[in-house]
């Protein structure tokens, strides 16, 4: 069977794609994440996606690669991850009462054939309105900086919304599933058929 590779080190990408029972390796990319003047947040999450994946993806013959990157956007503003507690704490300021968007990009190579694939979800969260304490009280119990939009939904990120809309919940933790199955069938890799048993 052809094995998978995850161009991430994020432990919660990881687990999300161990949920399909498909082996699987992971090795960390290193690209530089800066955007560029003019490029839009699905242009961003397009390229370093992509720039992942085919960072790890010279040393995987035969191999299906992963790569993954997301972004929030804010009243037209690209947000990545909060550089300090400080600024997770703004950042959810910002967003109490508010509507959020998070673009996750999901790339897919094959470098058997070679040939590459590349897309986005969107997920849109609806913050509750949420008091000082409240966000002191997140920012210092689960210290989210590591996460775009200063909240893990794989932990106590569901306490902050009013409500989620989109196709794939999995797309606010960093791996949209639904698409991903997608992409992996057209590669020839079918989750169903191909999983481990359990």
């Amino acid at each position: 069977m052809t094995r998978l590779v995850l161009a991430s080190s994020s432990r919660w990408r990881r687990a999300l794609l161990n949920r399909l029972g498909l082996p699987c390796d992971c090795s960390t990319p290193n690209i530089d994440e800066t955007p560029r003047i003019g490029e839009n947040a699905e242009t961003l999450v397009h390229r370093l996606s992509l720039g992942k994946a085919n960072a790890v993806a010279e040393n995987y013959a035969q191999h299906l690669i992963i790569g993954s990157d997301q972004v929030a956007v804010f009243e037209g503003e690209i947000l990545g991850k909060p550089a300090s507690l400080d600024a997770a704490r703004a950042q959810l300021a910002r967003f109490s009462g508010r509507r959020v968007r998070f673009v996750t990009g999901l790339a897919l190579i094959d470098t058997a054939r070679p040939r590459h694939w590349v897309c986005h979800e969107s997920f849109d969260v609806v913050f509750r309105i949420l008091s000082s304490e409240e966000i002191a009280r997140y920012v210092e119990r689960e210290q989210p900086l590591d996460s775009a939009g200063s909240f893990r939904m794989e932990g106590l990120g569901i306490t902050l919304f009013e409500r989620l809309e989109g196709r794939d919940p999995n797309t606010l933790i960093g791996l949209p599933l639904i698409r991903l199955c997608e992409l992996l069938r057209e590669a020839g890799l079918d989750p169903l058929l191909d999983a481990s048993e359990r």
